[in-house]
């Protein structure tokens, strides 16, 4: 059993306690939030009786042995190694850091400490992932992908009419980039990793927030083009043109529905187990992870442990991070986190 704690008591904290609830080695133990009635509140509302309002006791709490942290974005840095320095795990919701530096820093904090380390980045762990992953050679010599997520925010109405809430901060490491852009710049590089060379656009509010961009990135044989928003919505599916087939997958950030139209006229589409709430998978692949750690400390198999918190996941979060470090530098998207 990996008795958990939580940091963050909004709605995708919510979202990742009804999926996680389904595993048998997950169980709730703590609930942190920066105010002690808030904490008791939520505490509460989940049947949990540990409660804290500092970082630091939660951090020092031996009755803890990993955490999902759901902060806003500038805090996942700080909060993911002080949490690992006192030997928890962390389970961090995406973008996982600020910036490449800040990663680098979780990064060694994890190997140091012999923790695991993994961003929620749901879409990624779903069997609609890999249903496109392995579909891939089906596509021959693949040319052009082409990943959008557009989503008119719930808060762009209260920014218009001047009330400006978290969610459209810039100076909280906030921008459409690392709110919606990373639903898209995380799967191309999970799939084709880093490009050769990248090119971006930006659209800007009245704050200097970016409310929108596209990004074009060239690989030796092929391109990549990225849109992503918090000020429109689009309905076209995302794909990946091969010379051989195409492939239209109806939402990049939840892949549920996935279409092969070959060149020669007929279709097929790939069966892929329903789901309501993606989260499940990322928590099962933490729990995973965690296991097979514990297992290795367990038989002093020194040899596999580097491997196990080295895994092949915090590489794709790397390259997205370098990916969104360069766009954020060609448009002058500056945060506190960077200085």
């Amino acid at each position: 059993m990996i008795r958990f704690a939580v940091i963050g008591t909004n709605t995708i904290t919510d979202k990742f306690l009804q999926a996680a609830s389904a595993l048998p080695d997950f169980k709730l133990c703590a609930v942190y939030s920066r105010t002690l009635a808030r904490a008791q509140e939520y505490a509460q509302k989940n049947n949990v009786s540990l409660v804290f309002d500092s970082l630091e006791a939660l951090a020092d709490s031996d009755q803890i042995d990993a955490v999902y942290i759901a902060s806003p974005n500038f805090c996942h840095a700080a909060q993911s190694i002080l949490m690992m320095q006192h030997h928890k795990h962390v389970l961090c919701e995406k973008p996982i850091a600020s910036n490449a530096s800040e990663f680098q820093q979780m990064y060694d904090t994890a190997i140091k400490n012999q923790v695991i380390l993994l961003e929620a980045m749901r879409s990624v762990f779903s069997p609609g992932f890999a249903a496109i992953r392995s579909l891939l050679p089906v596509l021959g010599t693949i040319r052009q992908v082409d990943f959008s997520f557009c989503k008119y925010s719930s808060r762009y109405d209260h920014f218009k009419e001047g009330i400006i809430e978290n969610a459209f901060h810039p100076a909280l490491s906030n921008a459409a980039l690392m709110d919606i852009g990373v639903y898209c710049v995380h799967p191309l590089v999970s799939l084709f990793g880093m490009p050769a060379s990248i090119q971006s656009s930006s659209i800007f509010l009245s704050n200097s927030f970016e409310g929108a961009g596209t990004v074009l990135l060239q690989y030796t044989d092929m391109q990549a083009t990225l849109r992503y928003s918090k000020i429109s919505d689009s309905y076209l599916p995302s794909q990946i043109q091969g010379e051989a087939a195409t492939l239209l997958i109806d939402k990049i950030q939840d892949p549920q529905q996935l279409t092969l139209l070959f060149r020669d006229g007929h279709t097929e589409n790939p069966n892929i187990p329903a789901v309501s709430n993606n989260m499940v998978y990322e928590a099962a692949e933490f729990v995973r992870l965690i296991d097979q750690l514990q297992q290795a400390l367990e038989n002093d198999s020194t040899d596999g442990i580097p491997s196990l918190i080295r895994h092949s996941w915090l590489k794709a979060s790397c390259l997205e991070l370098e990916i969104m470090d360069t766009v954020r530098k060609q448009q002058n998207i500056l945060f506190p986190a960077d200085h």
